[in-house]
């Protein structure tokens, strides 16, 4: 991971912030992409000594992504890894779920993904890489009232899969992670009663930290996962095994 350079969508906060700065922290450094300000997320990079751009990119728009993906490799001299990370949820019961609520969720957590790597891979096809996507234990085990969502997060592990099988033998690994229940702001704003409904689905009975999905995406990029492609990698305390 050292003095490589990594593409971390939806980086400048949340589980994509603390993947950015984990990686950081291991010598890497970062390019932002997201539609949300990733000024402080690069600050915080940088105060670790690293290189880090952000880069406001509609992840939605095949001309956005090829262009700031261009940006990077010439600004960084390179790039070396891709972490899809963007994702939104917009959830509802099927019958109540609108036609624009299921393209919205598909085109930023699945198309993203799709246009990412189309446009990183031709760079790692020449240097080797790796590519880290982040699922969820809802696209492997589904979710009432989530429906675009459980398959938007599915549908990332297919295209791991897929694309870890077209370009393994060019040197690019591409892997999976699906957290669980991570605690976020989202979490946090839960009633007491409704976190430990949570938490009874949850063998370890407490939440996960967005450094716990951190760790996973770090040790799938570095040398230590040099053997892994096509893997998905369940960070979920035991909710889905």
């Amino acid at each position: 991971m050292k003095d490589t350079v990594t593409i971390v969508t939806g980086g400048a906060q949340g589980i994509g912030r603390s993947i950015a700065e984990f990686l950081a922290s291991r010598g890497g450094d970062i390019a932002i992409f997201d539609i949300t300000d990733g000024s402080e997320a690069v600050g915080a990079v940088q105060a670790m000594g690293r290189r880090a751009s952000f880069y406001p990119v509609d992840v939605t728009s095949q001309q956005a992504v090829t262009e700031a993906v261009e940006r990077v490799v010439q600004d960084f001299g390179g790039v070396h890894n891709l972490v899809n990370n963007a994702g939104i949820t917009i959830d509802r019961l099927l019958l109540r779920m609108k036609e624009e609520d299921w393209d919205r969720v598909l085109q930023v957590n699945l198309k993203s993904a799709f246009l990412c790597t189309r446009a990183v891979v031709r760079h790692l096809m020449k240097t080797g890489g790796s590519i880290v996507n982040i699922s969820s234990v809802v696209g492997v085990m589904g979710n009432a009232g989530q429906a675009n969502y459980a398959a938007s997060k599915a549908g990332l592990i297919g295209l791991t899969k897929s694309v870890a099988k077209e370009y393994g033998e060019r040197g690019v690994r591409v892997n999976a992670v699906a957290p669980g229940f991570i605690r976020t702001r989202m979490t946090d704003a839960l009633d007491e009663k409704t976190r430990q409904e949570l938490l009874r689905a949850v063998p370890m009975k407490k939440l996960g930290e967005p450094l716990d999905v951190a760790h996973a995406v770090y040790f799938l990029l570095s040398e230590y996962g040099s053997y892994i492609t096509g893997a998905v990698i369940n960070v979920n305390g035991g909710l889905h095994m």
